[in-house]
Formats: C-alpha cells, structure tokens, sequence
C-alpha cells in the first residue's frame, strides 16, 4: 500500500465491544488507577509557574497571555500541581460547552500544547481546553509499564520520580478534567481528548480506559510502542484521528499505519493523515486545524 502524500477516511459504526487488554513495553513499571471522585479546588498561578518542588521538570514556557495558568492542591503528594486553560470568549454559563483535553509529550509540560493556533481554534469554535500536567513530564498518563523496548531503557526516567509515577499522572489528569466539568457549564456529549507523543500513547490509553467520557480522540506522532492496536476493539464506534509526518525521527510512522490498519479492519470511524517531510515536533502546530475540524463533526452518541 502507498501511504506518501494520501488520507485515509472511514466511518462505521459498529456495537461496542468488550475491553482489551492493553499490553504496553515503556518505561518503569507502575500501576493505573481510577481517578479520584473529587478533585480539590483550583487556584490561579502566576503565568511564568517554576517546577513543583520534587517533580525535576521544566517548568511552564511564556504562553499565549489568554492562557490561564492554575494550580491545585494534590493530596495524595501533598502539592501543588499546575495545569493550563484557555477558555473562549464564547463560553457561558447559560449554555453547555464543548471541551478538549490535550496531554503533552515526554518532556513537555502543561503549556507545550497551548500553541498559538491551538488557542485561535479553541476560540472561534467556542471550546475550553484544558491541558494537564500529568503530575510531571514523564508519566505517561497511566498507561503500564512492560520491558523496555530495545535501545530505550530508561529513556527519560529520573531518579527523584516516586515509584508509582504513572498512577499519579493518571490521577492528576482526571482530576483536573473533574475540576473542569464542575467549574463549568460542559456538554458531556462533547468531551474530546488529543496528544502527541507520549501523550497521543495516553489519549489511547485513557480513550480504551475511561470510554464513557470521550466524544472522539485525535493523536499526534502517538508513542503507541508496546500498546496493542487491537485494544481498540473495546470502542469500535469512538471516532479517530491519526497524524505523522513520514519523516519523524523520533517515533517510526509505520507504527501508526499499523494502527490505521487495525482502524480499518475494525471499520471504526477514523481519519489518518500522513504528513509529507512532517517531523515529530512540526505536527503539533500543522496537525491542530485537522484535529478541530475533526472533533466538530462529532458528537458522543450520534
């Protein structure tokens, strides 16, 4: 099959099946849990936010200025931990809203994904988006560990992580969508999740793991190494996008048509694009107008 320079499209639905088992080889080993049913309450942080005592990240990048810096009180690590949101200026109180949660990439932080175009499309369609920090910048939302992969033990691991590192950015990610939905007036039915990288391998994760929530998910250059695409036999009618540049040098683009392949085969709804010359880095910004455009034409149950 030729991949270079084609889109590939198609909508099925189909019932839904039950859930696979997701067999994953990233990093150190911990477990997932299910988020907590209550999230504390935000507070608002300076828009320059230095790393959280213990957590060896980056820190936040100068944002766009219509981008809110927060943090909250995590509990079960006794800290303060930071997300970013952007809320439209067509959002109310009087009407539901549509959400996007995106998950950054290993490395990155709550801001790497408030890209300039990002927050110009979350405005003209009216969304809040919401980008946690995954407790820091090498959880991997949940997902668990298996054997490293060849040539990638302990790609981005620090010592000072605490041993269940995934459990807690799993948590730190549903806690603050919990915090969101409360704050404000969110259309259930319009709920989207997206990442890229470590984060697109976390949007299938909690996509598969938490199906009830999700009214479509778009993944950039997803990390997806160990996890199995059959998995997604567990939300057959959950619409997908996928996105990669032939020329990523950091996560081979054959992954992802194996996942198109397995779409298909499944006859999920979904839409792969291959960028032509697209790094792994570029398809953060080329990707986002692909991704809104695809998450507006889907609502959960329709």
């Amino acid at each position: 099959m030729k991949w270079h320079r084609r889109v590939f499209q198609q909508r099925v639905c189909l019932p839904v099946a039950g859930f696979a088992v997701l067999a994953v080889s990233l990093a150190p080993a911990v477990r997932a849990q299910q988020p907590a049913a209550q999230a504390p309450a935000a507070q608002t942080a300076p828009a320059q936010t230095p790393p959280a005592p213990g957590r060896g990240g980056r820190g936040a990048a100068p944002v766009d200025p219509r981008v809110q810096i927060r943090t909250y009180h995590f509990a079960d690590t006794n800290e303060d931990i930071p997300y970013a949101l952007f809320v439209s200026s067509r959002v109310s109180k009087d009407k539901k809203s549509p959400l996007i949660v995106t998950l950054h990439g290993l490395g990155g932080t709550h801001t790497t994904m408030m890209r300039g175009n990002a927050i110009d499309l979350a405005e003209a369609g009216g969304y809040i988006l919401l980008a946690p920090m995954g407790y820091n910048p090498r959880g991997w939302y949940g997902i668990p560990a298996g054997p490293p992969r060849a040539g990638g033990a302990g790609r981005g691991a620090n010592a000072n992580d605490p041993p269940n590192l995934r459990e807690l950015s799993e948590k730190d990610t549903m806690n603050v969508l919990a915090l969101i939905r409360k704050e404000f007036n969110v259309d259930d039915q319009r709920i989207y999740l997206m990442g890229h990288s470590m984060g697109g391998a976390g949007t299938y994760y909690l996509a598969v793991k938490y199906p009830d929530i999700w009214a479509a998910i778009g993944v950039l250059a997803p990390a997806a190494f160990g996890l199995q695409p059959s998995s997604l036999s567990a939300v057959p009618k959950l619409p997908v996008m996928v996105i990669h540049g032939d020329m990523d040098e950091a996560v081979p683009v054959s992954l992802s048509r194996t996942w198109a392949e397995e779409m298909k085969t499944l006859k999920m709804t979904y839409q792969y694009i291959e960028v032509p010359g697209g790094t792994h880095g570029s398809v953060i910004t080329s990707g986002q107008p692909d991704i809104f455009a695809f998450f507006a034409k889907y609502t959960k149950g329709r």
